[in-house]
This record gives C-alpha cells, structure tokens and sequence, in this order.
C-alpha cells in the first residue's frame, strides 16, 4: 500500500512541477523573486522535451509502482484523470519539440516583460536620488 502511495505522490509531484514550469512565469510577474525557482525549472523542462530525455520523476514513479506490485496504471483516480496528461498518447518527438520550444517561447516573453520592469524601476530609483529631486505619487507607479 506505501508504494502505492509513493507512486501516486510522485505523479502529484511530477505535475505540479510541470504546471510550476511552463506557467510559474506567472508568479514571477508578481514576485519576481520566484524567478530564482523558476528559470531553472523551466529550463530544465526545456532540455527535457527538446532532448527526449526521461525525467527522473518518471523512473522513480515506476519503481514505486514496481514494488507495489503493479503493472501499468490500473484504476485510480490520478491514474485515470493525470497520468494522461503527463504521458499523453501519441507523443511524438516532433510534438515534444513543440512543447520543449513553446516552453521556452512563454518565458523569455515573460522574463522579457520582468527584465523591462526591473530596469525601469532602477532608472526611476536613480531619477528619485538626484539631490532635490522629488517624485510625485503618479511617478512612483
């Protein structure tokens, strides 16, 4: 029954990092410290999907399945409703370069928009520290 578990925590794990990669740029809008969790992530997804190569998620998961005792994904909830969205049929490779490089396209517009804003507020904070310089409410936003 643990390694059930197991397994079924990984699949959790493995999607919530996915989501967290292509659409945690998001987050980074917001706060962009998140981006010291995020890039990588992302980019690691990237390299997954560009280069075909296995997660380690994935290997880990079947272990556990392994050792539980199971053949495939027989019958549960997250079997039935998430494993097809990590493990999509008919992924081909030409679909996972697509996915690899819209990966990419959706964060450098993102860490395009987070880059210009940093560097706005770094011109408007050295604007401000001109000696007898005010800024208006209206410039600070």
């Amino acid at each position: 029954m643990i390694w059930r578990l197991l397994a079924d925590a990984t699949v959790l794990a493995h999607l919530a990092f996915i989501v967290f990669a292509v659409l945690g740029g998001f987050l980074v809008l917001r706060r962009p410290r998140w981006g010291w969790l995020h890039l990588p992530a992302a980019l690691w997804v990237a390299w997954l999907e560009l280069t075909s190569a296995r997660c380690p998620l994935t290997g880990l998961e079947n272990d556990f399945r392994a050792r539980a005792g199971q053949v495939g994904y027989p019958g549960s909830f997250i079997d039935h409703y998430l494993l097809p969205v990590i493990y999509p049929t008919g992924l081909t490779t030409e679909i996972q370069t697509a996915l690899g490089l819209a990966v990419i396209a959706i964060n450098v517009v993102i860490y395009t928009i987070v880059f210009r804003r940093a560097a706005a507020r770094s011109a408007l904070a050295r604007h401000a520290a001109r000696p007898g310089r005010t800024l208006s409410p209206d410039e600070w936003r």
